[in-house]
């Protein structure tokens, strides 16, 4: 599997011809000259929100993602998708954040989305002890502390952070006790790597 970040909260997740796309930047947001652009199977959105519904930027030529936009269940090609239902605040305006936990290849994503205050019990539910968790760690989201706090007690294997700046970053890093965690423009791994990892944090760079 490769995970590649495009800043905000856009990854492309690859495995083998298998193209994801997690909450794909709009044209309309402030983040849209970063935009890497690629076609995409699937394209997730957590939020109807610019930052994050840009199901646009990763349809290439004839190929147009399958769009998965809110909570229910999904299979797409042997892909098992869950989209939990929570909501969150953003620019002062309350919207629905759908959580969603897939596997790929026996490799088990949890991607959070933008959330501003921790899940409820009954909304965690079923994103338990994923191999690999993408948390956002924003003080305008969810500051260092909380989402350490929360991404831990999902007990994943490595952490990803996410939407994050320099000074959110070191303070989550420094609640994290990891503060030399490795950095790097791409994440390529196997399953059995995976394994032997316990809430590891792994830095993906947009640069």
């Amino acid at each position: 599997m490769i995970i590649t970040y495009n800043g905000c909260e856009f990854f492309k997740v690859q495995q083998g011809e298998t193209v994801l796309a997690l909450n794909p930047i709009s044209k309309e947001s402030k983040y849209d000259g970063k935009i890497s652009r690629f076609g995409s199977l699937i394209a997730l959105s957590t939020t109807n929100h610019p930052d994050y519904n840009g199901i646009e930027s990763v349809t290439h030529g004839d190929n147009i993602p399958v769009s998965i936009t809110g909570p229910g269940d999904y299979e797409v090609k042997e892909i098992f998708i869950k989209g939990i239902g929570t909501k969150t605040t953003l620019d002062k305006k309350e919207y629905i954040n759908t959580m969603y936990s897939l596997t790929l290849e026996g490799i088990t994503l949890c991607f959070l989305g933008p959330l501003t205050k921790e899940p409820a019990t009954g909304e965690r539910e079923g994103l338990e002890s994923p191999d690999i968790l993408f948390v956002p760690v924003n003080k305008e989201l969810l500051d260092p502390t909380a989402a350490y706090k929360l991404a831990v007690s999902l007990e994943p294997s490595i952490i990803i952070p996410m939407d994050y700046d320099d000074a959110s970053l070191k303070a989550f890093l420094k609640e994290a006790g990891q503060e030399k965690a490795e950095r790097m423009d791409k994440l390529t791994l196997k399953k059995k790597e995976i394994e032997a990892k316990e809430s590891e944090v792994i830095i993906l760079t947009n640069e």
